[in-house]
């Protein structure tokens, strides 16, 4: 027997706004019975386990332990300014350049997440 992973959870101080964020990161929708000022909201991924959001009433202080890798469809470099553009502050910049590397990019709350190169971006001669 062994356990399957349900969510994702991360703990937030705006439990419906964080969700709408990463919506538009993910481009997957909000549960259809999640709305403004909830508790608890989710993003339904396309597949495995789903983004729950879970409203806290302590601050984030600390780095995270675990955090998203985000593979996109784009570039690496054309990701990380959309993602740019709808929120996000970026943390560190690991990329390197001959293109390999990663970007280290915080939501709207500061919760890291990594972009990492695309399939195009790895096929690419150096």
């Amino acid at each position: 027997m062994v356990s399957m992973v349900q969510n994702v959870a991360i703990d937030c101080a705006n439990a419906y706004e964080l969700a709408r964020f990463w919506s538009e990161v993910t481009g997957r929708p909000l549960d259809p019975d999640c709305e403004p000022g909830d508790h608890e909201t989710v993003v339904l991924l396309a597949e495995g386990p789903v983004l729950y959001f879970n409203q806290v009433p302590e601050p984030k202080t600390v780095k995270n332990r675990v955090h998203l890798c985000l593979r996109p469809e784009t570039t690496r470099d054309e990701e990380v300014r959309r993602l740019l553009a709808l929120g996000a502050t970026l943390v560190a910049d690991r990329r390197n350049p001959d293109g390999t590397g990663w970007a280290v990019l915080a939501d709207p709350e500061g919760n890291e997440f990594c972009v990492l190169r695309s399939e195009a971006d790895r096929r690419a001669p150096q």
